[in-house]
């Protein structure tokens, strides 16, 4: 098609460069990843005033608080990524790894070994961190990346994409590893979608619209990142100090990421005692709470309770990946309604429940078809730092390849490699 642009000259150049870093070892990876921290601590100046840039656009046109707060660095931002970046260095390198191994009958000796996936492709939303992120995933595992970031982040992006290609040259390392097609804007992501051969494996990551596109649209592989309508559910007999820290912290902790809450559950049982003050927290910090007839009753007879917060639910709050300062409410009968409710509108990311009971655990954990389950933790945990993997590029919802939160591990595939002494199949 005329409008989608050629990139097979960035493909080609990413396949050789990848060749390269297969050679390498663990060390000189690990070198890379140690100079493109350096660099981007000592370009922070740079990056920053890049992001300002960024931040002055996204404000004029309009951007939502909840993309706005992805799109802004800070130096402690930037702190955090570049200890991202080395913890990402100090993780085992994936590759040739063995997986299983066996001898047969016939005295052949049969390995499965991790080896990198090859090109990948991320395409991605108004996030810098993930600009980093998904290089330094890539490099450890043996894999080089074609970055599209979008429009709103072209400053920052650009900036950092600098200076990490500027820290491979320095240690020797073909600066193709990593590359962008920002440049092309919108037909980039296009041309992406359409590279097969080019690019290995194409991972989306950002709202529901970007990632369906990619998905419907390539006819390079996907790995599915999915949207986050997280819950918590809050059990009959569940620890309501410990279940309010729990809800305000996966609600307002952060609000514009995929692991934030989107949805409240309580237990009927548990309403009256706990829902006003939750609701009152909620409302105090300027979270609009969206009720359902049972809590919006409770609600309105608390003092504490914000009452310009208060907006009554509908059936798309329950579906909605708000992004925001915006928390769904509703009281539920048992915890078989909790299930029946998240498993028709959850997106399959994180659920959350506060309980006491092994039970409910136990039901929560093997009735619910989520990437991630939190028992008496806040959903904010379903994160690649947090789960020990040092970051992330994305976290899968769908069931092939990987699912939950994607490390390095999940950025290889394998080869059965088969050694014989001349040995033939009878």
């Amino acid at each position: 098609m005329a409008d989608i642009p050629d990139i097979s000259e960035r493909t080609r150049a990413a396949r050789q460069a990848a060749r390269v870093l297969a050679r390498a070892q663990t060390e000189k990876k690990n070198a890379a990843l140690e100079a493109i921290a350096v660099a981007l601590l000592g370009g922070t100046e740079k990056i920053l005033s890049a992001n300002a840039r960024d931040l002055e656009r996204a404000h004029s046109e309009g951007m939502s608080a909840g993309l706005v707060d992805r799109l802004r660095l800070s130096d402690e931002r930037i702190a955090a990524i570049v200890r991202a970046v080395r913890e990402v260095k100090a993780l085992p390198d994936p590759v040739g790894e063995v997986i299983c191994g066996r001898t047969n009958a016939l005295g052949v000796r049969i390995t499965q070994v991790r080896v990198p996936l090859g090109v990948l492709g991320m395409i991605y939303e108004a996030r810098p961190n993930v600009t980093v992120d998904a290089t330094v995933l890539a490099l450890k595992s043996g894999n080089a990346v074609i970055l599209r970031g979008g429009s709103a982040a072209q400053e920052t992006n650009r900036a950092i994409i600098a200076l990490m290609r500027g820290a491979l040259s320095c240690v020797d390392l073909p600066a193709d590893l990593v590359q962008s097609v920002d440049d092309l804007g919108r037909s980039g992501a296009r041309a992406m979608m359409r590279a097969r051969g080019g690019i290995d494996v194409l991972i989306p990551r950002g709202g529901a619209g970007l990632i369906s596109a990619v998905v419907h649209n390539s006819i390079v592989p996907v790995i599915e990142t999915g949207t986050g309508n997280c819950h918590v559910y809050v059990d009959s007999g569940a620890d309501l100090e410990s279940a309010e820290q729990i809800v305000m912290n996966s609600k307002t902790q952060r609000v514009g990421v995929c692991n934030a809450a989107e949805t409240l559950l309580v237990h009927r049982d548990e309403a009256e005692s706990f829902l006003p003050k939750v609701l009152a927290r909620l409302t105090s910090v300027g979270v609009i709470v969206h009720l359902d007839e049972k809590s919006e009753a409770i609600a309105r007879k608390s003092p504490q309770v914000h009452e310009a917060m208060i907006e009554p639910a509908c059936e798309e709050d329950w579906a909605t990946e708000y992004l925001s300062m915006d928390l769904a409410v509703k009281v539920v009968e048992s915890i078989d309604e909790a299930i029946e409710h998240i498993r028709t509108y959850s997106s399959g990311h994180t659920e959350a429940i506060c309980t006491r009971l092994l039970e409910s655990a136990h039901r929560f954990t093997t009735e619910l078809d989520s990437a991630a389950i939190a028992i008496n933790a806040s959903t904010r945990f379903t994160d690649g730092g947090q789960l020990g993997l040092g970051a992330e590029i994305g976290i899968s919802t769908q069931k092939l390849h990987a699912r939950g939160p994607m490390g390095l591990a999940e950025l290889t595939t394998s080869t059965w490699i088969i050694e014989g002494a001349g040995t033939v199949r009878p």
